[in-house]
């Protein structure tokens, strides 16, 4: 299934917008704020009507909330007060971005996706007491700092929060069939490469049970299969050989390891079980195909017919970091990125055995705003996700995959009108059953008195402080700004005071990482100001 979005350039937009006369209310006398130019281009050409808050569920969708009813009877909402995106659950950009700022350098701004920030991080949402998610919708208001002519509090930071029920780690999982592609490439060479890739399948290989199965593909300027699908059981031995068997040689041919890891992938595929291709690479393809495109074309019938999802592990210093999430996000996946030993052992020991099962497919999220109450809105990140509107029903169209206990977290930069006071927002999930593929729905929402504290000052909870300090880093690393978003300096010390208050060593690790991108600034970072008009696109 391919996803199906519209990038229409300037010029295009432009012409629409003249052609039709509008004006978009939403953008506040037009300054950008909310990617509302573009969405009502794209809806202009590809949609026949309005949005809707949460419109009556398809035919033989589930509702799984009573909030989906009280969604349902909300009034039509203006197309531009929609927005709509495929949900990710990728880490990549972020774990890639502490390697870089650890080497001293800072990351290149087309490598960094604010939303793989954002969700590195725990949020701590209620989760559902079933298989599906639960919908958590909050947000506090910023200080819009200088320049944008606004006053303190006219914006806020609202917050959609998506979760999946974490797996019993003692319960019952489907068996997992495992095709492992490892890139064995010249590349991988370099210490933190292929050395880290063979210790985390190590890690792996005694984790699995016994009725999982593993193959081995390994590829350089051609792909040779090592081990075909393997039951564990008494074959541990056998596949640590293999593992540490593999030493790098000659050029990248990603394209041929993909296709002969779907290959065995399907000659291997169990019914019932959980059938994944795990790609461990630098990604620096430069033989055979390199275009993600081209290289998921020839196995397209194994995704389509199988249902044979794609994980992607990164490692490197240097990294194809597009090639990489492109693949996965084509191929019904997911990435990470692992730099050393303690991040292989959480994502290959802690993470991977329990998140082999999925909990959803195809998901996507639809938050619609109340014009009655926000001027502008502008979703942070996502800009790889963005699904039409008028898709979100469109089960032929792709989403996102996700596993248990797994949060997405959507922040919006939000300016509500002079006054407003009611409803604000309404999100609502839509997703696939993993094995009958029938569809399900839930809903929330917030209202203007749940978004009357403060993000900063003790009025909101920290997580959501974490998660707004993640944003704004990133936002910052690609070039951005955002109303309230203070210096890097600034950001290392509101980093540094939640990782006391939450006691969590992964948020004091972020604020090693601006601390270091403010160093490598200068000391400088950019000043907590607003926005001029039109900035923001």
């Amino acid at each position: 299934m391919e996803r199906r979005t519209y990038r229409g350039t300037y010029a295009r937009t432009l012409g629409l917008l003249l052609v039709g006369g509008v004006l978009l209310t939403g953008c506040g006398g037009g300054d950008g704020m909310n990617d509302s130019a573009v969405d009502s281009a794209k809806r202009t050409q590809g949609t026949s009507g309005g949005g809707q808050v949460a419109p009556a569920p398809a035919p033989g969708a589930s509702d799984d909330s009573a909030q989906n009813a009280e969604g349902a009877r909300q009034k039509p909402v203006a197309p531009d007060y929609l927005s709509t995106f495929a949900l990710d659950v990728d880490t990549a950009s972020y774990g890639y971005a502490r390697r870089k700022l650890a080497d001293g350098e800072l990351p290149g701004a087309q490598t960094v996706r604010p939303e793989e920030f954002v969700n590195s991080f725990r949020q701590g949402y209620r989760r559902p007491s079933g298989n599906g998610f639960s919908v958590t919708v909050d947000g506090a208001r910023t200080d819009t700092g200088r320049g944008d002519g606004a006053r303190a509090g006219d914006w806020s930071l609202v917050r959609v929060g998506l979760a999946t029920r974490v797996a019993d780690e003692h319960g019952e999982r489907p068996a997992a069939a495992l095709t492992f592609v490892v890139d064995i490439s010249g590349s991988m060479a370099e210490p933190g490469r292929l050395d880290l890739v063979k210790k985390s399948l190590s890690l792996l290989t005694d984790e699995l049970r016994d009725d999982d199965s593993v193959s081995l593909v390994t590829f350089s300027d051609e792909a040779k299969t090592l081990l075909p699908m393997t039951r564990l059981r008494d074959h541990r031995g056998r596949i640590h050989d293999a593992v540490d068997s593999m030493e790098p040689t000659d050029s990248t041919n990603v394209e041929a390891g993909i296709r002969r890891g779907y290959e065995e992938a399907v000659d291997g595929h169990r019914e019932g079980a959980n059938n994944r291709v795990v790609l461990l690479s630098d990604a620096l393809a430069n033989t055979g195909e390199t275009d993600a495109d081209a290289i998921l074309e020839r196995i397209d019938a194994a995704r389509r017919d199988y249902g044979i999802t794609l994980f992607g592990v990164g490692v490197g210093s240097d990294y194809g970091d597009a090639l990489m999430e492109r693949l996965t996000d084509k191929g019904d996946g997911h990435t990470t990125y692992i730099a050393d030993e303690t991040q292989a052992r959480k994502v290959f020991v802690d993470q991977l055995p329990a998140h082999i099962e999925l909990r959803a497919r195809d998901a996507k999220a639809q938050v619609a705003f109340d014009p009655k109450t926000v001027q502008q809105f502008k979703l942070i990140g996502y800009e790889d996700r963005k699904v039409a509107d008028d898709d979100f029903r469109d089960d032929s169209v792709d989403g996102g995959e996700v596993g248990p206990g797994h949060t997405v977290t959507a922040l919006y930069a939000v300016r509500l009108r002079d006054g407003a006071a009611g409803h604000v927002a309404t999100a609502t999930v839509r997703w696939l059953d993993p094995k009958t593929r029938a569809p399900h729905e839930r809903s929330g929402s917030v209202e203007t008195g749940a978004m009357d504290g403060r993000l900063w000052g003790g009025d909101s909870g920290s997580r959501l402080q974490v998660a707004a300090v993640a944003a704004y880093f990133a936002e910052d690393l690609r070039g951005g700004k955002l109303p309230g978003q203070p210096g890097l300096g600034e950001l290392a010390d509101r980093a540094a005071e939640l990782a006391t208050a939450t006691e969590d060593s992964s948020v004091r690790k972020l604020a090693t990482a601006i601390a270091r991108a403010d160093g490598l600034r200068g000391g400088s970072g950019s000043d907590g100001g607003g926005q001029q008009e039109g900035e923001m696109d």
